[in-house]
């Protein structure tokens, strides 16, 4: 029988950078949510391990022990064969490789490993909105995060993290608003909006696509890039308004991965 688990998007809302350790890991601030679009996995427990990929981003996915799904089932110490289906571009910012690592983990029971597959997995484990602080370690579920219609773009633009990192001049910045609560949804979206990502100027400064899919989330009531990018998301008003601007946007640049998706609420 194969067991079967959903990989969904994680986004950045926030992404506050606030130091770095002598180790060199950078302490972040972030809120986080996920979205309904995601990787599809599935596994068949066997004596030896095998990936097979599909998905309209199968290309360059490694099918061995590079990959996050191996590492995980390695460190769960289990066996199989497991089918990827890739719907999420790869190096963009959304935790495509983290969310799937997390995703076995919890298919295993080992969710105690995730720290060591990378800082992105333990936010993963949950698909709920949650606070995370540290270098990815402290993870805490934030009440009062209502579901938001968006709009996720991403110009093709692979964005090596270390290199948006080496870009960031100020190591030290402040950390997210800590009044984590709304009375509606008006005040969620205004609270947003005044906050960061402190990686998204260093990222566009080598990547003018980045800037460019900002453009084209006009009309959004707060735009910004996920992660250390390229994937941008725009915040609308309701469904129709996120359908009709990712509407827009896919016809005008036909090569971008352009996606109306609406999040898990708190």
């Amino acid at each position: 029988m194969t067991i079967e688990a959903f990989a969904p998007a994680k986004i950045n809302l926030t992404l506050h950078v606030t130091g770095q350790r002598d180790d060199g890991y950078h302490l972040l601030d972030s809120l986080v949510v996920f979205a309904d679009v995601g990787d599809r996995i599935g596994f068949v427990p066997a004596p030896s391990m095998r990936i097979d990929v599909s998905g309209p981003f199968s290309v360059g996915v490694p099918d061995d022990d590079r990959n996050l799904i191996w590492r995980a089932a390695a460190l769960a110490g289990v066996t199989g064969r497991f089918s990827l289906e890739k719907n999420l571009p790869h190096g963009a910012g959304i935790g495509g490789g983290s969310s799937d690592a997390a995703a076995v983990l919890r298919l295993m029971g080992a969710e105690a490993h995730a720290l060591a597959l990378g800082a992105d997995v333990p936010v993963c484990l949950l698909d709920v909105p949650q606070r995370m602080r540290g270098i990815g370690e402290d993870v805490t579920p934030v009440g009062g995060v209502p579901a938001l219609d968006m709009v996720l773009v991403n110009p093709g633009v692979h964005v090596p993290t270390p290199d948006v990192f080496k870009r960031l001049r100020q190591k030290e910045n402040s950390a997210m608003d800590s009044r984590l609560g709304w009375s509606d949804r008006a005040g969620f979206v205004d609270w947003l909006g005044a906050q960061r990502n402190d990686l998204q100027a260093p990222a566009a400064s080598g990547n003018p696509a980045i800037p460019s899919a900002l453009t084209a989330l006009k009309g959004a009531e707060v735009s910004r890039m996920s992660g250390s990018g390229s994937t941008c998301f725009g915040v609308y008003p309701d469904a129709a308004a996120a359908r009709a601007a990712a509407d827009q946007i896919a016809e005008s640049q036909p090569r971008w991965w352009v996606r109306a998706v609406q999040t898990v609420g708190a």
